[in-house]
Formats: structure tokens, C-alpha cells, sequence
């Protein structure tokens, strides 16, 4: 049973007094109860009209019903129905006014039973007096939730059955619950001081806030600077001066120590009230804990420092390797011309300025007066795949000048990668050519690179290409030399993987669009850039590319 109003004052058995302002005496509705006639219910007990009890409750505030006894065989009392309520009466389910009239107690309510309600309720209706309790506990299971109430409740005799009010005690406990778990969720407790009186007051939250025992009271505004650190006690100072002294709102951060426990960062958020002449009489405010907040907001400033200091690292790792990438390819774009032949290159970063990829080419004329034309494609990027890039280009370069087959070339590299640093592993794809002007013959070597792309007579066809396999991927690998007889006019494109190669796509695909677009091109020294232009595209690319075109 439950209510939210006792507007109700019961005089002392025996008392004259009639109904107050507000009608809800008890006593006076008895008195007007017990002259209307009666009738006879269950064991012959009598009870009154129903309706003209309900006529009366509807004009009765709070919670009030009208209880007839039930009784057993043997004449005993061994329940009571509610016959009659008034409009505001609710219980602890929530139920109210005549959603309540029918039910029994010990049916609705069945921890009542052998309680002393229960008995004060019997005593009441065999006397004929009044039951007036100490405050009764009441535990019902809603929603799977048990949740304990207190009432008081009041019985008063009245023909044959009882008039019952009751006043709900735990709204304003229940609210007192609320308010500690909020203040224990958000780690802040109030506090207030009498200046007048010189006295403190503070909520339980605010003991834990500073670590001080509950029998030791309220720290005094005296006791606080031991605890706060010296940094801080001039500015919480000034502002609990200007408090104090002129009534100046405070917001303030501080830090103190807790004993056994690192700094806290506390918050104090105060105001004044002030008296006629404004002077300040009276403090409120509250204590937050921000030591968590604190800890948070550090961690990510050292999050984000250590983000910072990546950037920086990498934004350096890619300038070196830049530098150290446009030294060795020191021009995106040229043209050669080497024993009797007109080279075009081109080089396209994924990004433009950034050329940190392991795409390379070198076109030299050797000592013997032939050409050698080399394109490389390092896997990955970075300043790892620039320094492997450099590491092939120029010991290629050396071995070539000295006049080592092109075969042993490849085998000696793949031997280079296979011995890098411990840790390491990279594989690469390249193709080595060269050509002598005396015989017109091109003899070229592939470590799985994809061919080179021949324009004869406006047609467009790959070369077919020798044994080899990418450097870095076996110990022992098989590489031999094909050769190809030039005619003039013949045009040959020599690119690395960027040029065909798209996500989720067959790289037959990319060979036959390079084709096609090679010999739509036609012949001459625009064809390089016609191809790029075609094939190279912000929206489609995902990788550098290097190209090279050879024309006899």
C-alpha cells in the first residue's frame, strides 16, 4: 500500500473533535459512518452500505479504504476485502482508487499475514478502537525486482468493519538514494558552511573525495591547506578569499594529496548567500573529483605527442628516402639517345612529389659502345624499398660495365637479396637488356617482370619471355637470355607492374589494354606519353610506374 499525502490528524480515542479544513479526521468520518444503517455480511457481522461508504471516501483526500472482515468456519477473522477507496489511494503496485475495491489483503498482500498490521488490524475491529503502529515495512517483488516500502498506517473500527489510511514514508528516502548514487557516479559531493554559526556540513561523498574518516567531521577551511599541494594553495586561496569576503562566485581546479594515494585533482564550485548589508552568511557548493578525468586527458595528450613524434618520424623517413630516391632517378622525364637509339623515360610517383617507391630504370651506353636498359620494380615502399632499389640499380650498372653476362647478372643479384640484413626480405622483378649497334640484336633477361611490348608495323605484341623468376624468391634460380633482331622502325616499351596491373582484375586483362593503347597510339616519340596519358589515371591508380621507350 502506498500514498504521497497524509493530510489526516486522528484525535485520541474519545475525542470531540470534528473533521479539519481538509476532511480527512477519520474519527469524524466514523462518527457520520456509524449513524447511517447497516447491513449484515459473512459470519453476520455488520457492516454498512458499500455505496454509502464509497459516497464518502470520494471526497477524502490521500490514501483511505474500507475493509470488511472475512470470516471462517469457526467464526474466526481470516481476511479482509476492500469494499470502498477513495479516488487517490494507490498502493505499492501502483494500483489506485477503485482498481482496488474488491481485492483482499492477504490475497494482494500475502507478507502481511502475522504481522503486527496484521494483528493491530484485528485489535482494532475487536475493540472497536484505533490502530496506530510504528512505520510497517513492506517488500513487494515488481518487474523481478524486490523493492521495500514504508507506511503509516492507521485503523480505525467502524460498524462491523475498518477504515484504513496510509501514508507513504520512503518517497523522500528513495530520493535521498537517488541523489547518493548520483553524486558516487559523478564523484562530487555538496557541502555547506554557516558562517555564522562557524559550522560545516558535508554529504558522504565528499569524505571519500578527500580521504578522511567519517568520525573526523567536516575538514575546516584551516585544516585544508595541509592537504593541498603548495603549488596551488595561492591561487585556491585568492579565490575562497573573494568568497568569503565579497560573495565572488568560485570555480576553481585544485590538487591535494590522499593519503597512501597519488595527487587528485579536485574541483570546488561554490556561491554565497549574503545577508542585507551583502555580506556573505552562508556557503554552498560542491566537490568533484576530476583525478580520473585528469588521468584520461594526460594519457591522450601523451597519445597524441607520441602520434606527433610518429608523423615526424615518417614525414623524415619519407624525405630521406625522397632525396635519396631523386638522386638516383634524378629526372621524372627524359630523353636519351645510346648507340644508334632514341630512349624516352618516365617515371610516375603514386603521389606526385613523393617518389619513395622501388620503381627504377637505367639506360646507359657501355664501354663497348653497346646499350644496356634496365627496369626494376622493388616490392613495398619506403625507405627500406629505395635502399634495395639503389642496391640493384647500381650493382647491376657495375656488372654490366664490366661485362658479365646478363644471365649471371640476375643470379648474382637474386644471391644479393637472399644476404641482406637479418630480418629482411624483399623480392623484386627486373628486366636487363642490351643492345649492340654493330648486329642490330637485343638480348634481354627477365626475373619475373612482365615482357616487353613490341610495335613492328603498327601492330603491338609481347615479346616472349626466357626462363627466370623473381629476385629473392629461391636460392638457385634458372635465368636465360632471349634475343630479338631490331628492324628499323621498330619501337619497344619496357614499364613495370603500375602501368597494367588493377585490383580484382586479371593481369591478362592489363596486358591487352596496354596493347591496345600502345597501337592506337601509333609510332613516334609521342607514345610513351600517349600511353601514360590513357592509362594513367588519379582515379584507377594504386601503384608507381616506370616506363621506358626504345626506338630504333
Amino acid at each position: 500500500m502506498t500514498g504521497d499525502r497524509d493530510d489526516a490528524r486522528v484525535p485520541e480515542p474519545g475525542s470531540e473533535r470534528l473533521v479539519e479544513p481538509d476532511g480527512a479526521s477519520l474519527f469524524a468520518t466514523s462518527r457520520y459512518l456509524a449513524r447511517r444503517p447497516v447491513t449484515t455480511v459473512g459470519a453476520g457481522a455488520p457492516v454498512l452500505p458499500v455505496a454509502g461508504v464509497q459516497e464518502v471516501l470520494d471526497g477524502l483526500p490521500g490514501s483511505v479504504i474500507f475493509l470488511v472482515p472475512l470470516f471462517g468456519p469457526g467464526g474466526e477473522v481470516t481476511d479482509f476485502r476492500i469494499m470502498a477507496a477513495s479516488p487517490d489511494a494507490t498502493d505499492v503496485a501502483a494500483r489506485r482508487g477503485r482498481e482496488l475495491v474488491g481485492l483482499s489483503i492477504l490475497d494482494t498482500y500475502p507478507t502481511v499475514a502475522g504481522t503486527e498490521l496484521w494483528d493491530g488490524y484485528l485489535r482494532a475491529l475487536e475493540s472497536g478502537g484505533l490502530y496506530e503502529g510504528e512505520p510497517f515495512e513492506y517488500e513487494e517483488i515488481l518487474a523481478g525486482v524486490p523493492r521495500l516500502s514504508r507506511f503509516a498506517v492507521r485503523a480505525a473500527a467502524c460498524q462491523g468493519g475498518l477504515i484504513v489510511s496510509w501514508v507513504r514514508l520512503d518517497s523522500g528516502e528513495r530520493e535521498q538514494r537517488r541523489l547518493t548514487v548520483m553524486q558516487r557516479l559523478g564523484s562530487m559531493g555538496w557541502a555547506d558552511w554557516d558562517l555564522v554559526r562557524n559550522s560545516i556540513t558535508w554529504s558522504d561523498e565528499v569524505y571519500v573525495i578527500f580521504g578522511r574518516h567519517r568520525a573526523l567531521g567536516p575538514m575546516t577551511l584551516e585544516e585544508l591547506p595541509s592537504r593541498v599541494v603548495p603549488e596551488d594553495l595561492d591561487a585556491l586561496g585568492e579565490a575562497v578569499r573573494r568568497l568569503l569576503e565579497d560573495g565572488v562566485p568560485v570555480d576553481h581546479v585544485f590538487r591535494i594529496t590522499a593519503p597512501g594515494e597519488d595527487v587528485r585533482h579536485i574541483r570546488i564550485v561554490a556561491e554565497a548567500e549574503v545577508d542585507a548589508l551583502g555580506a556573505p552568511v552562508e556557503v554552498h557548493g560542491f566537490f568533484q573529483d576530476l583525478t580520473a578525468a585528469k588521468r584520461a586527458e594526460e594519457q591522450l595528450l601523451r597519445q597524441e605527442r607520441a602520434v606527433l613524434a610518429q608523423h615526424g618520424l615518417l614525414a623524415a623517413e619519407r624525405e630521406l628516402a625522397a632525396r635519396l630516391q631523386h638522386a638516383l632517378l634524378p629526372l621524372p622525364q627524359q630523353s636519351l639517345r645510346l648507340a644508334g637509339l632514341t630512349v624516352n623515360v618516365a617515371y610516375r610517383p603514386l603521389q606526385e612529389g613523393l617518389n619513395v617507391g622501388g620503381d627504377w630504370y637505367s639506360a646507359i651506353e657501355l664501354p663497348d659502345g653497346s646499350a644496356l636498359l634496365v627496369v626494376g620494380d622493388v616490392a613495398g615502399h619506403g625507405l627500406d624499398a629505395v635502399a634495395t632499389m639503389a642496391q640493384l640499380r647500381f650493382t647491376a650498372k657495375g656488372m654490366a660495365i664490366t661485362g658479365t653476362p646478363l644471365a649471371r647478372i640476375l643470379f648474382r643479384l637474386n644471391t644479393l637479396l637472399l644476404h641482406g640484413p637479418e630480418g629482411s626480405f624483399r623480392t623484386a622483378t627486373m628486366i636487363v637488356a642490351r643492345y649492340d649497334p654493330a648486329t642490330s640484336l637485343l638480348t634481354w633477361v627477365s626475373a619475373g617482370h612482365p615482357p616487353p611490348l613490341l610495335l613492328r608495323g603498327g601492330e603491338a605484341r609481347y615479346l616472349p619471355a626466357p626462363e627466370g623468376v623473381l629476385l629473392g624468391a629461391m636460392t638457385a634460380p634458372r635465368y636465360e637470355a632471349a634475343t630479338l633482331r631490331m628492324l628499323p622502325g621498330d619501337e619497344l616499351l619496357l614499364y613495370t607492374d603500375g602501368l597494367i596491373e588493377k585490383p580484382g582484375e586479371d593481369i591478362d586483362q592489363g596486358l591487352d589494354r596496354l596493347a591496345r593503347t600502345a597501337a592506337d597510339c601509333g609510332g613516334g616519340s609521342d607514345v610513351l606519353d600517349g600511353v601514360l596519358g590513357c592509362l594513367l589515371r588519379p582515379d584507377t591508380r594504386h601503384d608507381d610506374v616506370c616506363a621506358l621507350h626504345v626506338r630504333l
